[in-house]
C-alpha cells in the first residue's frame, strides 16, 4: 500500500487529518496543537515537559526573580491594619509595644521594675515571659504617651518601607527578603532590651528600616554597583541613627542595622552551590540563638534568675 495514501490523525484530535510530527515525541499533531520550536514543531505535553525541566533565574542570593515586590505591600498593609487598630482600640499600644520590664500596681499605674515586689504587684513586659512584644512592637506606630504623633511615624516609616522594599526584595527574593525584615526586627528589639531603661515603651518599624538600609549597602556593593549615591544614602542613614538618640529608640534603629547587615551578608556571599541554602539557614539560626540567648541573659539578670509571676 502507498505510504502517502494512509490517513493520520491527531493524536489529540483522532478526527482531524494531520501529517506533521512532534519533532521530540514523533506523535502527529494538527494545527491547534502545533507549538513553534527552534526546529519543527511541539506538541502540548512536550511543550509541558520542557518547561519543567528549564531552569529558573535566581537572583544572587538564591532566590526566585520577581519584579513584583509582595512581600513590601503585605508588610506596609500589616502595619497600616495594625495602625488603624490602635485607632479603635488604643489598649493594644500599651498590651503589643516593646517593654522590657515594668511593675503594675493594684492602681493600675505603672512602676519602676525591680526583682522583689509586694504581692499585689504584678511584672508587665518581656521579663513577665510576653515575648511576642519583641515582633508585635515593630507593627505598632501609636507612642503610648505621644498618640499624635502615629500619624507621622507610620506615614515615614511606610514610606521607607517602600523605597527600600522595591530595591531590595528583588535582589533577595521574597522568603529571603521577610527572614531578613522579621530578624532585623527582633534585633532592633533585643539591643532595647539590652542597652535602654527596661520600663520605656517603644513602638515603631524603624528597626526593621534600619536593617533594609544595611541590606541595601551589603547587596549594592555585592553588585558592584555606583557606591556614591548608595554611600550618601548611608550617610544619611548613620546620622539619622545620631539624630534620633535624642529622638526615639536609638537602640532599635541600631539593632536592626547590625542584623540586617550581617544577614544580608551572608544571603549575598553564601557560596554559589549546593551548600547557599544551608549555609544561609545557617547563618539565620546562628542569629537566632545570638538574639535569643543575649535576650534569656538579660532577663534572667533582671529577675534574678527566675521569671516573676
Amino acid at each position: 500500500m502507498d505510504p502517502e495514501s494512509t490517513v493520520t490523525t491527531c493524536y489529540r484530535h483522532p478526527a482531524v487529518e494531520c501529517r506533521v510530527r512532534c519533532t521530540r515525541c514523533d506523535r502527529f499533531i494538527c494545527p491547534d496543537c502545533m507549538h513553534e520550536a527552534a526546529v519543527g514543531h511541539h506538541c502540548p505535553e512536550c511543550v509541558k515537559e520542557g518547561a519543567r525541566s528549564v531552569r529558573r533565574a535566581r537572583t544572587i542570593a538564591g532566590g526566585r526573580v520577581s519584579a513584583t515586590p509582595v512581600v513590601t505591600c503585605a508588610l506596609i498593609a500589616l502595619n497600616v491594619l495594625a495602625y488603624l487598630g490602635e485607632l479603635v482600640r488604643p489598649e493594644i499600644v500599651d498590651r503589643f509595644s516593646m517593654v522590657g520590664a515594668r511593675l503594675v500596681g493594684p492602681d493600675g499605674g505603672h512602676y519602676v521594675y525591680q526583682s522583689v515586689f509586694p504581692g499585689d504587684f504584678r511584672a508587665e513586659g518581656v521579663v513577665a515571659g510576653e515575648w511576642e512584644r519583641m515582633l508585635t512592637s515593630a507593627f505598632l506606630h501609636l507612642e503610648p504617651t505621644e498618640g499624635t504623633f502615629g500619624l507621622l511615624h507610620i506615614v515615614l516609616n511606610m514610606a521607607g518601607l517602600w523605597q527600600l522594599g522595591r530595591v531590595v526584595e528583588p535582589v533577595l527574593g521574597r522568603i529571603r527578603y521577610a527572614v531578613l525584615y522579621v530578624l532585623a526586627a527582633l534585633g532592633g528589639s533585643v539591643l532595647e532590651l539590652l542597652l535602654s531603661d527596661p520600663a520605656r515603651s517603644s513602638v515603631g518599624a524603624s528597626g526593621a528600616i534600619f536593617g533594609l538600609g544595611a541590606a541595601y549597602y551589603v547587596l549594592a556593593r555585592r553588585l558592584g554597583a555606583d557606591m556614591a549615591p548608595v554611600n550618601r544614602f548611608l550617610a544619611f542613614l548613620l546620622l539619622w541613627l545620631l539624630v534620633s538618640a535624642g529622638l526615639t529608640s536609638w537602640q532599635g534603629h541600631l539593632g536592626g542595622l547590625l542584623v540586617g547587615g550581617a544577614v544580608a551578608a551572608a544571603f549575598a556571599y553564601a557560596p554559589r552551590d549546593g551548600r547557599r541554602t544551608l549555609v544561609q539557614a545557617g547563618a539565620c539560626a546562628g542569629v537566632v540563638v545570638l538574639l535569643a540567648v543575649s535576650a534569656a541573659v538579660k532577663v534572667s539578670e533582671m529577675t534574678g534568675g527566675g521569671i516573676p509571676q
